[in-house]
């Protein structure tokens, strides 16, 4: 989440006053994330996240993420539920942009997770892949390894300005994924971007009494690719200390969770490193082409590339699972 368009007083007047959930009390701009405009919307109603989706959301796929959130929702995923307006309609326009309001959730997200966090985020992440499996439409993964190539060629002059020699790095590694990606894993429905900013915990503040997931949200990067991908960049975003170091604890936690839903096959363990290391260079890639483009004066947290770069090193040196603390 973040904010590039700002929204007139009375421009969010009229636009809330097409829904039936009260005046507007306040809005406050949220900084987090890098893709859309949030705003947390008070009305008189109770509390909502407006979203403007920003060019660099194809406006074609908005039907397949608010229909994804509709769908999860209805099954009894703990995920926001698009708000239609008194038309009926879930998404319309504000300020020249598509834009739509979802339902509030409750909960705080840990920046720091606990391997309880781990375990409660991959059953989860399994409930939601078991949910999702009957959605209808399909969306192909943009940012999986077909899309890597364009996506670096198109910082290719300027990368080295990030660290230097990152451009052989990234090549070299581009020529090794395109050779070594699977291709016979199950697919399905994934989140894609299942970070800890993007679930919620209530309960308890203990390993006793672990915090259930109240929510996942953000869901403006899912789409239909390798189930185990998903996990591979949970790995990547979960699993890391803060100091860079790889914490099995937390993986055999976060695949523990997963497996008590649903279990994974051994062609799908045996793959985990080399979907980690495609994790890490979606961020790497995505982080880089951010850290180079984001506009000046964007209310927006600009993510380092190279905690990517790091954990793509790490994961290059991984031979199988056990290298995760994984039977």
């Amino acid at each position: 989440m973040a904010v590039y368009t700002e929204v007139p007083d009375d421009a969010l007047d009229a636009f809330v006053g097409q829904y039936d959930i009260g005046d507007v009390v306040s809005c406050k701009g949220i900084a987090e994330g890098v893709e859309n405009s949030n705003y947390l919307l008070q009305t008189e109603r109770g509390a909502y996240i407006l979203t403007l989706y920003e060019k660099r959301v194809d406006p074609g796929d908005l039907p397949f993420f608010l229909g994804l959130m509709n769908h999860l929702a209805a099954r009894g995923l703990a995920c926001p539920t698009p708000i239609a307006g008194r038309d009926g309609e879930t998404l319309r326009s504000l300020c020249d942009r598509p834009a739509a309001i979802v339902s509030f959730l409750s909960g705080v997200w840990h920046g720091r997770p606990r391997p309880d966090h781990c375990a409660a985020l991959g059953e989860a992440m399994a409930e939601m892949h078991l949910k999702g499996a009957d959605f209808s439409i399909r969306r192909p993964n943009s940012l999986s390894v077909k899309g890597w190539r364009p996506l670096f060629d198109s910082i290719r002059d300027r990368a080295n300005e990030i660290t230097p020699d990152l451009t052989p790095v990234v090549e070299a590694e581009l020529d090794y994924l395109d050779t070594h990606w699977p291709v016979d894993l199950p697919v399905g429905l994934i989140h894609a971007d299942l970070f800890p900013d993007n679930v919620f915990f209530l309960g308890g503040r203990s390993e006793s009494t672990p915090e259930r997931v109240s929510g996942l949200i953000d869901f403006y990067f899912a789409c239909t690719d390798l189930l185990a991908y998903d996990i591979a960049i949970c790995l990547n975003a979960w699993c890391f200390e803060a100091d860079g170091a790889f914490n099995a604890t937390k993986a055999r936690y976060l695949l523990g969770g997963y497996r008590r839903l649903r279990p994974l096959s051994d062609s799908e363990l045996a793959a985990l490193p080399v979907l980690a290391r495609g994790a890490a260079m979606r961020f790497l890639l995505t982080r880089s082409y951010d850290w180079l483009n984001t506009p000046a004066g964007a209310l927006v947290k600009r993510k380092d590339p190279m905690e990517y770069l790091h954990k793509l090193r790490f994961h290059q040196n991984i031979a199988g699972p056990g290298g995760y603390g994984i039977e």
